[in-house]
């Protein structure tokens, strides 16, 4: 009874991780789509998944025409608009992050803080969603 328990907890743990697996993969395939179409629209990418501690991640970290980017890469392969998946919880913490970058690197310019929006194969470049 013990075995059968715990094969189900291994076979549970071992979908959860290939899931996980799977989503970091087209997580990562995404971003590489947004870097090609961010680097079309002549950005310089200067990071990329940019870890701030104990504030966050930004995906995407960028330099436009004197503007420096923060920019935040959702899809989703599902039926529903991955838009949704930026919530007031995320931009807070891409914001936080944002300000620690810019006090790590020294750095006092205008920013903005982005969301590019991969849907059904289309990509959507929305510039600063703090307005």
């Amino acid at each position: 009874m013990n075995c059968f328990f715990l094969c189900i907890i291994e076979i549970k743990k071992g979908y959860v991780m290939r899931h996980e697996l799977n989503n970091t993969i087209i997580g990562n395939q995404n971003e590489d789509r947004a870097i090609i179409f961010l680097e079309a629209e002549e950005f310089h990418i200067l990071d990329r998944n940019y870890y701030a501690r104990k504030l966050g991640e930004i995906d995407i970290i960028a330099m436009s025409e004197g503007v420096l980017h923060f920019i935040e890469v959702k899809s989703a392969e599902a039926d529903f608009d991955p838009v949704y998946n930026f919530t007031p919880s995320k931009l807070r913490k891409v914001i936080n992050s944002s300000q620690y970058y810019m006090k790590e690197k020294n750095l006092d310019m205008v920013f903005s803080i982005d969301l590019i929006v991969i849907r059904w194969g289309e990509i959507e470049f929305i510039e600063n969603v703090t307005l």
